[in-house]
């Protein structure tokens, strides 16, 4: 799996000491560690804007310094540029620096970054301050339909680590960021750093459930052509799961991938027939570089549009739940579309 083609949490933890060799190990907090209270009563997630190096060292070093001087664990979630010149002007302070791109999008998607801030938080929780630092450097890539998935992103981690004892800055750099990007900084951070340095409450911050349910959906031109699959009313969830494996097969070249979406989509599926309205309809569309899947039922009972980003019952696979968590683990996109006329859930991936 991969994310804007980078690669993502499937390959195995990896953790990087800017001054040392790579450890492949990332340990869980040993049972009964201390859960600290973090600072002021609560975590941090600043968004700051730049426009050159020097202003994203002004941002960037006092903050790795102070959590070196606080005990935290200090970790960089950056392109490799970034981390370059960071490490040179951190000098022999590097060397307890940690450099994990999978803590954001840069490496993973959205619920594999937020697993990774688990096991740092689970880590940061068993030595020195008991807290988590983080300098995440913002990078969407050049598809607005990512920008919308890093956006959501930014705004969730808001409602899933905002009580962690956890301090973020994410950096907006607008030399390699669109503007509508480095805009929405201020809607999906509650703390901005402001002209003069000083970190400030946004006032334009925006509630994540409000926030995500606003976000445009994107939809690709070929969702106008006639689909390569059209089922109107599947009469049984295991000959839909048959459909859905015949098409991804056909359109998808290769395997690994095709297994993939059709996991999730048929997770999808299963919770259309289970918890859904019938009837329940599926339509596939591919243009050789994209594919798009919807699937739909007529129950209107959906609540929650930051679901999906979290197992809804941890990681016991027997308890379910786990239908959107791996949908968005393993397609690109995943948007869900209550409407007058029913639930639909839109995948849609790029062709590998």
């Amino acid at each position: 799996m991969s994310h804007n083609g980078r690669s993502n949490d499937r390959d195995g933890p990896v953790r990087q000491r800017l001054g040392g060799p790579v450890d492949a190990s990332v340990t869980q907090c040993p049972p009964g560690a201390p859960a600290l209270p973090p600072r002021n009563g609560r975590s941090g997630h600043t968004g700051a804007v730049v426009a050159s190096q020097s202003e994203l060292l002004a941002v960037a070093l006092p903050f790795v310094d102070a959590g070196l001087r606080d005990g935290d664990l200090v970790v960089l979630a950056c392109p490799t540029d970034t981390v370059e010149v960071l490490s040179r002007e951190l000098g022999t302070r590097a060397a307890v620096v940690e450099s994990e791109p999978r803590l954001n999008l840069l490496g993973s998607r959205a619920p594999d970054a937020l697993d990774m801030c688990a096991r740092y938080l689970a880590r940061a929780r068993s030595r020195g301050s008991g807290r988590l630092r983080v300098l995440s450097e913002v990078d969407f890539g050049s598809d607005p339909a990512d920008w919308r998935e890093g956006q959501r992103f930014d705004s969730v981690t808001n409602r899933f680590l905002g009580g962690e004892p956890m301090d973020i800055v994410c950096i907006y750099d607008r030399r390699r960021l669109d503007p509508s990007v480095v805009e929405s900084a201020a809607a999906t951070h509650p703390l901005l750093v402001d002209p003069s340095g000083r970190t400030v409450p946004s006032a334009a911050f925006q509630d994540p459930s409000s926030y995500v349910s606003s976000l445009p959906v994107p939809r690709a031109p070929m969702e106008d052509a006639e689909p390569l699959l059209a089922i109107d009313d599947a009469p049984s969830l295991p000959g839909l799961r048959h459909r859905l494996r015949s098409t991804l097969t056909t359109v998808v070249p290769l395997r690994d991938q095709a297994e993939d979406l059709h996991l999730a989509a048929s997770e999808i599926a299963a919770n259309a027939f289970r918890h859904g309205i019938r009837p329940v309809s599926a339509r596939v569309w591919a243009d050789g570089e994209r594919i798009v899947c919807l699937i739909s039922d007529r129950g209107t009972s959906y609540g929650d549009p930051l679901s999906g980003f979290v197992p809804a019952h941890g990681l016991d696979l027997s308890a379910g739940g786990m239908g959107l968590w791996l949908a968005r683990k393993l397609w690109d996109h995943v948007d869900v579309l209550p409407g007058s006329q029913g639930l639909s859930v839109r995948l849609s991936a790029r062709l590998r």
